[in-house]
């Protein structure tokens, strides 16, 4: 955007003109009635100052801001409203400005001073009506900086950015959408977004209209201009100018500009009120901090999320009281499965949530409620509000969906999940959550188009092979999933979840020597890449898997070896499965107490793992019965993706204890019954061993009542998912002795 001055001729040595002291001195000089003048000072911003500590009509003018004003209207040359007032002096009134609708440039004449020195600056408008529906979407352009200050570079557009989206009745394209467009255009990603780019990119977006914006010098001071366009036509929609004085108001100048232009687009009034926190507030008043911010979400949309940790940890060193790089720090750390670094810096942005937008202080709130105190309760419903108070972002959707998912309402998830994608279709955590999702209910065909439309769109989307790698085994595609496995390999933050996914592979057919090989790359793969807490993880995985093939000892001993890698609170809770279901029950019962006591409100803590652990525990001191009573508290939730779970799919480790305490009360049917729902929900457990172990105690159940036949079936069924297994492993030894009794 280029940005020209042409200085008024009734600027005096001061910038500002000559003062005009009362109603009618203001009047006279525009030529009008005092009625009217004070009509346009009312409604149309015309700039008349008010003396501090004196009474209401007590007012002052400049005459070089009056000149400015009447320079961004088309006033009509006599009467008004019917009032017989003389025409006002030309040398007063200089030429209109001219309004370029060219698709790459507006110019305009600028006024040197501006009302408004208490905020910081003033503002200068030609006012439109309502310019956009709720249905329509906008495109931001990069900031077009003069200044020769390359703090404002990215920083301005991140605030603005920040202050449109807290609107619910306006919708930015998402960066992941720009991305995409960009690449359809054949533009490398990053590309600047200019007005003529931005245009374009509008276009192909199906987007309404895009947001010119500048900043430019006025001596000390600074010029902040912002111009919606339509992006079919290149008409101007609604502008706005402001000027800050000194760089310490820019983002205060921005966020007035930014408001006003809001309602000029057709938010209403009240909207704009209830949800327009400053920009300094909800972001941070140092520059430098908000540039380090706008540098990690630019390189976390770009080049991933290890590449942004550094620039959020900058902006939080810069402002520590910067809220929302808090927040973003802790999802970068959630989706890398850091979750004690998650939890620390998402309890620090709930802290500061009263420094954010509306928008955000749900995001956070969300967060905060399922990964730090877990209280899934808390979680849906601030979702809920969420989606409701803003239905056009995606965000509020996908996290919604999400939820879901953890309590197994997979039909909902769908429905929140294909919402997001409806709202962005190149979001691509949309596309990969709906594939798993699909995957989960059964709905393989439509997972594997859900897949290959987001590859299309994103094909460097981690999550996205990690998902297909899972969808290929249910698939029984081999091939694809070695691909997968290739693709990961070397890449920091997916290649150890790739080697985990593989070692459940091999263990899934008994290739335990083989398992333990991939989870020990696994390990090493994430302690390379610092990844200590997705380290235990694997290792907790292989304690598990030991556990239920009957390696105790080894069992144990990664368990331990976990602990001293990283003792956050999914660690221990694994950990404490896994000695409960090796036998140790001293142990295991200690962590458990220690969970309950330090995580009283976590609803997944409290309602799956503790009755699981707790269960587990009374199973190996001979008491099934209270096993079975322990486990009614986990029902709800034992088909859902519940946290932490180190699987593609779903464990159902409820469903497989509860087996094993009907086996020991020799209530064969119960038992079975149990077991059975592993084989009738194939695609919730995916590559998950507890499957193949499913089919023994199924036999076992089917032996309990007599069943011959069936009980020789499922041995049968048992033996040959693990017809290459090595012979060593001591479940395997005892289904042998037990399928040979039945001889």
């Amino acid at each position: 955007m280029s940005v020209q001055v042409t200085p008024s001729p009734s600027i005096g040595a001061d910038g500002r003109g000559r003062r005009l002291e009362s109603w009618k001195e203001i009047a006279a000089y525009l030529g009008r009635d005092v009625t009217t003048v004070r009509r346009w000072e009312k409604r149309e911003g015309l700039p008349v100052h008010r003396l501090h500590h004196s009474k209401l009509g007590s007012v002052y003018a400049y005459t070089a801001e009056l000149d400015a004003w009447v320079r961004g209207r088309n006033l009509p040359a006599a009467q008004e409203n019917g009032n017989n007032a003389p025409s006002p002096n030309p040398s007063a009134l200089p030429t209109r400005p001219v309004i370029s609708t060219s698709r790459s440039r507006w110019t305009f004449v600028l006024p040197l001073a501006l009302v408004g020195a208490l905020a910081g600056g003033g503002y200068f408008i030609s006012h439109r009506g309502p310019a956009l529906t709720e249905r329509d979407t906008l495109v931001l352009a990069d900031f077009s900086n003069t200044t020769g200050d390359t703090v404002f570079d990215g920083t301005l557009r991140q605030g603005l950015e920040m202050q449109l989206e807290q609107s619910p009745f306006l919708s930015l394209i998402s960066e992941s959408r720009v991305q995409q467009t960009l690449r359809l255009m054949g533009k490398p990603a990053g590309t600047r977004l200019t007005p003529d780019t931005a245009r374009d990119l509008c276009q192909r977006a199906g987007s309404k209209a895009y947001i010119e914006s500048s900043i430019a010098n006025l001596g000390n001071n600074y010029v902040i201009g912002l111009k919606a366009v339509n992006c079919a036509t290149g008409d101007s929609l609604a502008q706005e100018q402001v000027q800050a004085l000194g760089k310490g108001k820019v983002l205060d100048g921005l966020s007035q500009a930014a408001g006003r232009l809001r309602k000029k687009l057709g938010e209403s009034l009240s909207s704009v009120q209830k949800f327009d926190t400053p920009i300094e507030q909800a972001t941070t008043p140092s520059f430098e901090a908000l540039r380090a911010y706008s540098l990690g979400s630019k390189n976390w949309n770009e080049n991933g999320e290890i590449q942004a940790i550094p620039f959020f940890r900058q902006a939080i060193e810069l402002d520590p009281n910067f809220a929302m790089a808090y927040a973003y720090l802790g999802l970068v750390y959630s989706s890398l499965g850091e979750d004690s670094k998650s939890v620390e810096n998402l309890s620090k942005a709930f802290q500061l949530r009263d420094r954010v937008t509306e928008s955000e202080k749900f995001l956070i709130s969300a967060q905060y409620y399922l990964a730090v105190t877990g209280e899934v309760e808390k979680g849906i419903q601030v979702r809920e509000l969420w989606a409701q108070t803003y239905p056009r972002d995606e965000r509020a959707h996908l996290s919604l969906g999400a939820v879901y998912g953890t309590l197994g309402q997979y039909e909902k998830a769908v429905a929140e999940t294909r919402k997001c994608l409806a709202l962005d279709p190149d979001e691509t955590i949309c596309g990969s959550n709906l594939m798993q999702f699909y995957a989960l209910l059964n709905r393989l065909d439509e997972a594997r188009a859900t897949y290959q439309e987001a590859i299309r769109r994103n094909p460097d989307y981690e999550y996205l092979h990690v998902n297909l790698y899972g969808l290929a085994f249910l698939q029984r595609d081999t091939a694809e999933m070695e691909r997968q496995a290739k693709w990961a390999a070397g890449k920091a933050g997916v290649e150890d979840v790739l080697l985990s996914l593989q070692s459940d592979t091999e263990a899934f057919s008994g290739r335990l020597r083989s398992a333990r090989e991939f989870s020990n790359r696994a390990v090493e793969s994430a302690r390379r890449n610092d990844r200590k807490e997705a380290a235990a993880a694997w290792q907790m995985n292989d304690a598990l898997r030991e556990a239920e093939f009957g390696n105790s000892t080894r069992a144990a001993e990664q368990t331990t070896s976990a602990l001293t890698t990283a003792s956050t609170r999914d660690v221990p809770i694994l950990a404490a499965l896994a000695l409960a279901r090796a036998g140790d029950s001293t142990r295991a019962e200690r962590m458990a107490d220690g969970l309950q006591k330090t995580f009283p409100s976590d609803t997944f803590s409290n309602g799956y793992w503790l009755p699981t652990i707790r269960a587990s525990i009374e199973i190996t001191r001979s008491d099934p019965s209270k096993a079975i009573e322990l486990l009614r508290a986990a029902a709800p939730y034992e088909q859902g993706m519940v946290p932490p779970n180190p699987e593609f799919g779903v464990l159902l480790y409820p469903t497989y204890v509860r087996g094993q305490a009907y086996l020991l009360l020799h209530q064969g049917a119960d038992a079975a019954g149990e077991f059975r729902k592993f084989l009738d929900h194939r695609t919730l457990v995916a590559n998950n061993p507890l499957f193949v172990l499913a089919h023994l105690g199924l036999a076992r159940g089917y032996a309990v009542q007599g069943d011959t036949a069936k009980a020789k079936a499922a041995y049968q069924d048992f033996l040959t998912l693990w017809k290459d297994a090595d012979p060593d492993i001591p479940v395997l030894k005892q289904a042998k002795a037990e399928y040979a009794k039945l001889q």
